[in-house]
């Protein structure tokens, strides 16, 4: 059985500004700060001799090939995005960088999310990537507009309570 699988689909390469900053943040990080500090480590853990019986060095070697991984994908990614400027002249309806706030036409729960790049994501803020399900339905709606979307959890009716942008 073969272990190639197929490429997965490339995201979207736009992001904020905020979330770019903070990508370049990253990769200065990894590669300024911790890199040579696990260079540092793993020097030290070879220098203790066999290294099969070496969990120091095993794991700092892991480690390094993380980080390395890490930066190759930033320093990649990083000069193929498109950083996202202002909000958009419509600012009535949903695009790139809204903050929406939804209401769920089954469960009446209200739902609050900003839509991001793919880079930037996190569930915990609300902030979902422009690639999901969610974001695809929601793009270009208005204010009292209802939509469905097609979710994990099957297909999900939602009416838009508001619509803004930062400034």
């Amino acid at each position: 059985m073969s272990r190639w699988r197929p490429p997965s689909p490339s995201s979207t390469a736009i992001i904020t500004r905020a979330g770019f900053e903070r990508l370049k943040a990253e990769l200065d990080h990894l590669w300024h700060t911790l890199r040579p500090e696990v260079v540092k480590a793993l020097a030290a853990a070879a220098a203790e001799g066999d290294r099969s019986e070496n969990a120091e060095y095993t794991y700092r070697k892991k480690q390094l090939g993380e980080i390395d991984r890490r930066v190759r994908y930033l320093s990649k990614r990083i000069p193929s995005l498109k950083v996202a400027e202002g909000a958009p002249a419509d600012r009535d309806a949903v695009f790139f960088g809204a903050r929406i706030e939804l209401e769920n036409l089954a469960s009446g729960e209200s739902l609050h999310y900003r839509i991001v790049g793919p880079d930037e994501t996190d569930a915990k803020l609300g902030w979902i990537s422009i690639d999901s399900p969610l974001a695809r339905a929601v793009l270009k709606k208005r204010v009292d507009d209802e939509f469905e979307a097609e979710l994990p959890g099957g297909r999900t009716a939602f009416v838009i309570v508001e619509v803004g942008y930062e400034d």
